[in-house]
C-alpha cells in the first residue's frame, strides 16, 4: 500500500467517523469515495429546486455543479462572476440567503460533528444556517479534524493565509502566511460561526469527499 492508498484508507476511517457524530448532531452527512460520486448525490438532492446560491467556495465549484444547473435553467446567484458589477454582486450575496438551495464548503470539520466556518462579509455563514429551504455543504476530507480547537487553529494556520493569497486580499497573512489577527480593511476573518448542531429550521445536508479539495 502506498502513501495515497494510506491516507485514502485513513481518511475513510475518519471520514466515517465525522458522519457518525455529524448525524447525532442532526444533520444530514454522507461520505463518498470521489467528487464524481459526491456531484451524483447533489444532482440527485437537488432536482426539484429551481433557485441555487453558491458561496465562494473553490471546493464546490470544482464538482461542475453550477454548469449542470445552468444547463437545466436553473437561477443561479453567484457573486463570484467575472467582472460582475458591485452592486450586483451584492444583490447575488442576499439572494443566497433566500434560495431555495444554497452550497458552500466549511473552512473546518472536526470529527466530534461540529462545522467551523469564518467570513469576512457573512453572506456565507448567514446563509448556511437561515433562510434558503436547504444547505449543502461540501468538504474535501483534508478539512476534517479531531475536534473543536483544531478546527479553529486549522482556519487560522492553513484555511485564511492560503483564502486571503488566492483573492489576492491586501491582508498581512496573504504575505507571510502567518495570521496576526490583522485589523485591516479588506481582513477576511471578521465572524466565525460554528454549527454545534443542526439549526432548528434549516435542513443542512455535509458530504464529505475523500480527496483533498480547496482551502
Amino acid at each position: 500500500m502506498d502513501n495515497l492508498q494510506q491516507k485514502k484508507w485513513l481518511w475513510e476511517k475518519l471520514g466515517n467517523t465525522c458522519v457518525h457524530h455529524l448525524k447525532k448532531h442532526r444533520f444530514d452527512a454522507h461520505f463518498v469515495l470521489s467528487t464524481g460520486e459526491a456531484r451524483a448525490l447533489i444532482l440527485s438532492m437537488v432536482a426539484t429546486y429551481d433557485t441555487f446560491g453558491f458561496g465562494g467556495s473553490d471546493t464546490t465549484r470544482s464538482l461542475g455543479i453550477i454548469e449542470a444547473l445552468t444547463a437545466n435553467n436553473k437561477t443561479i446567484y453567484d457573486h463570484n462572476i467575472q467582472d460582475l458589477p458591485f452592486e450586483d454582486a451584492i444583490r447575488n450575496r442576499m439572494e443566497q440567503g433566500r434560495c431555495d438551495c444554497f452550497f458552500a464548503s466549511a473552512n473546518a470539520i472536526s470529527l466530534t460533528g461540529e462545522i467551523v466556518n469564518v467570513d469576512g462579509v457573512g453572506n456565507r455563514t448567514n446563509a448556511m444556517s437561515f433562510g434558503p429551504r436547504k444547505v449543502i455543504l461540501v468538504a474535501g476530507m483534508n478539512k476534517v479534524v479531531p475536534d473543536l480547537d483544531s478546527a479553529i487553529r486549522r482556519i487560522k494556520e492553513i484555511a485564511a493565509p492560503m483564502r486571503a493569497k488566492s483573492l489576492n486580499m491586501p491582508t498581512p497573512c496573504a504575505e507571510t502566511g502567518i495570521c496576526v489577527d490583522c485589523n485591516v480593511p479588506m481582513r477576511i476573518c471578521n465572524i466565525t460561526t460554528i454549527l454545534h448542531r443542526k439549526p432548528m429550521f434549516t435542513d443542512i445536508s455535509v458530504i464529505l469527499i475523500n480527496e483533498e479539495l480547496g482551502y
